[in-house]
């Protein structure tokens, strides 16, 4: 199991502010890849309840398995490696893998893997590029019916990245918007359909 701390800034973007970053980078649409975010609760919303989140990526021919929880302003991620067998069972509710993030979910949350079922997927069109510190992402999301638009910043220290990702925003005239992560808008959209 993989385990590391995750310091992401991010802010929704409208359309044409998505276009404007991509005209700017001189990015064209061939260079974006696609990935596939399955995610996983109990039907009590457990892990939801707890601020953490629970998701299979499958990204080309890989599926990873990923628990995200609090830690400080930040996240810490738990990663395994599952294969399509794998990803597809638990996708489906037919069998749960072996795992140390499952076992970590068992042993943190008191919550039995078999309990954990899948709740809806989010496609998600990316470009990733090196930006000053950071690593600049733009993503284009598609979920429930809703499509977003959205510029992420990974950074390997909080204080520098906020102030190298507040400077390209307002280079942008971008506003500052609240952006929860795609997990957190993804069900806060499904609870909304309800």
């Amino acid at each position: 199991m993989n385990q590391e701390v995750e310091i992401e800034l991010k802010n929704l973007l409208t359309k044409e502010e998505f276009q404007d970053l991509m005209n700017y980078f001189s990015i064209p649409e061939t260079s974006f890849t696609t990935q596939t975010n399955y995610y996983f609760d109990t039907d009590a919303d457990t892990l939801k309840k707890n601020g953490s989140a629970l998701r299979i990526r499958k990204k080309q021919n890989t599926y990873t398995l990923t628990l995200k929880q609090p830690h400080g302003e930040d996240l810490m991620e738990f990663s395994d490696t599952l294969t399509e067998d794998e990803a597809r069972h638990m996708i489906e509710g037919t069998k749960t893998p072996e795992s140390e993030v499952l076992r970590h979910i068992e042993k943190t949350f008191e919550i039995q893997p078999s309990s954990l079922h899948c709740s809806g997927s989010l496609m998600t069109s990316r470009h990733e590029r090196p930006y000053e510190s950071g690593l600049l992402v733009l993503d284009h999301s598609k979920y429930l019916s809703v499509e977003d638009f959205e510029v992420e910043f990974e950074v390997p220290n909080r204080k520098q990245g906020e102030k190298e990702f507040k400077e390209l925003l307002q280079k942008f005239q971008i506003p500052l918007r609240e952006t929860p992560n795609k997990i957190k808008r993804f069900f806060d959209h499904k609870e909304s359909l309800s």
